[in-house]
């Protein structure tokens, strides 16, 4: 089998091409892609050349962990699946390229437990449930953020999730003046916030340099929890040390951070409409990447494998 896919064959180089499929395994299914999302962290990261050191990193390489399609085949052992709608959380399975994280592509071949099922009636915002999974593990692994740094699609999500639980709305810092466009919290340019009492902070926004901005914000005790991915980061101690600051890393998601916020969305306590800012045909990936990261307009990006 083959199958067309996005391949970054170097830092800012990129194409569509064909690719040959590893072999359908008795536990694996094949997925006909209908949406990938590009990412403007990590594959932003794989498209500059400035990704650090990754298990299975190297070029070329296939992008992507947020599409959405149908099971179209399975093994022996999974044909009970075969017509379920999933959510492709990347996959691994071309001969010639690596899969890193490898689900942007027309089709993908992947074990069967991966294969995450969701609502085919969200559409083309299915794809952004490994995002949403994202946002909810930030906010469970402690205390729900009073403070959300940056209001691109993960801050938007962080605070929307927020609210969904019940907990009181946070507060958004926002630089980007047409961004600050919230719904049911409130959106602020952080130069017009005095507080400096925020118990837990989410940052969003993946800046390097964001610690010693928001150190001076928090209460005795309060954490900063980094929802972003960084190359590096560093922060003056003698601020933090004053206030017995903590930090805590958000990790990738889990299945059930995905069960759960797949629950929310059922119960219409959390909405993922108004997300998708542009969406382009595959065949147009190699504008649609540098768009999707350069564009200041574009909050998220879409693939349409519809069109190829």
């Amino acid at each position: 089998m083959e199958t067309l896919a996005v391949v970054l064959e170097a830092p800012e180089r990129l194409a569509l091409r064909a690719l040959s499929l590893t072999a359908l395994g008795t536990a694996d299914v094949l997925i006909e892609v209908a949406h990938s999302g590009i990412s403007s962290g990590t594959e932003k990261l794989l498209w500059s050349g400035k990704m650090p050191t990754f298990p299975g990193m190297g070029y070329p390489l296939v992008p992507g962990y947020e599409s959405v399609g149908r099971i179209v085949d399975a093994g022996a052992e999974v044909r009970g699946r075969i017509g379920e709608w999933v959510f492709v959380p990347g996959a691994n399975c071309y001969e010639g390229a690596r899969g890193l994280f490898g689900g942007t592509a027309q089709r993908v071949v992947m074990p069967s437990a991966r294969a995450l099922p969701v609502a085919e009636s969200l559409g083309r915002d299915g794809i952004l449930t490994a995002l949403a999974a994202t946002a909810y593990h930030a906010v469970v692994g402690g205390k729900v953020p009073d403070l959300v740094i940056g209001h691109g699609i993960v801050g938007r999500l962080v605070a929307r999730i927020a609210v969904a639980l019940g907990a009181p709305a946070p507060t958004v810092w926002e630089t980007n003046a047409d961004r600050r466009d919230g719904t049911g919290y409130a959106v602020i340019d952080p130069a017009t916030d005095e507080r400096r009492d925020y118990a837990t902070i989410c940052d969003a926004s993946g800046a390097p340099e964001i610690l010693d901005m928001l150190v001076p914000r928090l209460s005795k005790g309060g954490e900063i929890v980094l929802a972003g991915f960084y190359d590096r980061l560093s922060f003056a101690f003698p601020p933090a040390f004053m206030r017995e600051a903590r930090m805590r890393i958000s990790a990738e998601f889990t299945p059930a951070d995905v069960a759960a916020t797949n629950a929310l969305v059922a119960s219409g306590a959390l909405r993922l409409d108004g997300l998708i800012s542009h969406v382009r045909p595959a065949s147009e990936a190699a504008d649609a990447y540098p768009a999707a990261f350069g564009d200041p307009t574009c909050l998220k990006m879409v693939l349409d494998w519809s069109h190829v």
